[in-house]
């Protein structure tokens, strides 16, 4: 990509106020995808002491009905999102936006929506068969993004929170009137079927309807991120604020979840409720012990990973180093045995982090 794009690698950038635990708390997520979980289940699938299958458990997702720590990562990554806008679009506060922002919010939905496919719907395979219209991550976060900036541009603080609540309504009322909650029998899984048709990538999670409940996830990460921007001169009381909106957000998705189940697979509300709350409190936990007390020492390696989260995600997901692992280590394998395979997931993202690890002491931050 050249630099006359905007998903150009940009050196030197500088903002005017960079939240320290957001980029530290989006690390965090991204070292759990594309580094941890990966080396454990590696581990997994080899004998192990017993100790270990309550962690491989909660690293994986939720077969259907309920909800691991696992299923927090991608809501979590949807959230961050949010939880910048507030800053990035901090100086059309009062102001009537003008053409160039609504051409960099639709040239960044195009261009994450389009690297989705490229992740995850072998776009560059040229072969229809397997081309996946809307079936990633980033394209989920591509539309909440959409959704939560036009919204941050053109209502105020009370109508957002009425769009908000009126979009879990909206996914809601259908789900409950025109189907159940199983895969196959879910109004959301219809809607996949009807629209996307043969281009749906993984059956079991719906992605068309579900946008409406990412797009909730995406704004309550604004609503955190504007509680943070306004509150830096009383911190404490946002970190209350933070902390107790959690609390109340995961009571109500427990509470919604007796009549709806806690889905991640298809994002039910009780869901978007429940992970939105786990969201918030670990964003008041991480600004209260990095921002608030200043206690950075072990923590801002994972910048490494959060102030190019974008390209972490690509690398991790999309791009095999383990060719580059084996040939590095040739002959290893009759020393390791089983544990070679464990070895090559480790150098594979091991070599994820050497890259990004140049592109941060570089200043080179892939923007879209």
């Amino acid at each position: 990509m050249t630099k006359s794009q905007s998903s150009a690698v940009q050196q030197g950038a500088k903002t005017p106020y960079r939240l320290a635990s957001l980029d530290i708390l989006r690390g965090f997520d991204l070292f759990m995808l594309v580094f941890l979980q990966p080396i454990i289940w590696s581990l997994g699938s080899l004998p192990h002491p017993g100790w270990l299958d309550p962690i491989i458990y909660q690293l994986d997702h939720e077969v259907w009905e309920g909800f691991r720590c696992w299923d927090l990562v991608m809501p979590l990554f949807l959230f961050m999102t949010g939880a910048s806008m507030p800053f990035s679009l901090s100086k059309y506060d009062g102001r009537k936006p003008d053409a160039q922002v609504y051409r960099k919010i639709t040239r960044r939905f195009l261009l994450l929506f389009l690297l989705g496919m490229v992740v995850q719907g072998n776009l560059l395979g040229f072969n229809f068969k397997y081309i996946y219209l809307y079936t990633n991550t980033l394209q989920s976060i591509a539309t909440g993004y959409l959704v939560s900036a036009l919204l941050l541009l053109h209502c105020r603080v009370r109508t957002q929170i009425i769009w908000t609540a009126a979009l879990l309504v909206i996914y809601t009322v259908p789900m409950m009137l025109w189907g159940d909650y199983s895969r196959e029998g879910s109004f959301a899984f219809k809607v996949d079927e009807l629209i996307l048709g043969r281009f749906r990538g993984d059956l079991s999670y719906t992605w068309i309807w579900s946008s409406l409940t990412f797009s909730v996830t995406v704004m309550l990460g604004t609503f955190a991120g504007r509680m943070i921007r306004r509150g830096r001169d009383r911190q404490m009381l946002t970190v209350r604020r933070l902390l107790v909106t959690g609390l109340v957000l995961v009571v109500c998705g427990w509470l919604w979840s007796f009549n709806q189940p806690v889905i991640k697979r298809i994002w039910t509300g009780s869901m978007t409720l429940l992970s939105g709350g786990y969201c918030f409190l670990l964003m008041g936990a991480f600004y209260y012990w990095i921002d608030v007390r200043g206690h950075h020492r072990g923590l801002d390696w994972l910048k490494i990973y959060g102030m190019n989260s974008i390209a972490a995600y690509i690398m991790g997901e999309a791009i095999n180093f383990r060719s580059i692992a084996r040939s590095l280590s040739y002959g290893l394998e009759q020393y390791m045995g089983d544990y070679y395979s464990v070895w090559l997931t480790f150098a594979n993202f091991m070599i994820v982090f050497l890259i990004l690890l140049f592109m941060y002491r570089r200043k080179i931050y892939l923007k879209i």
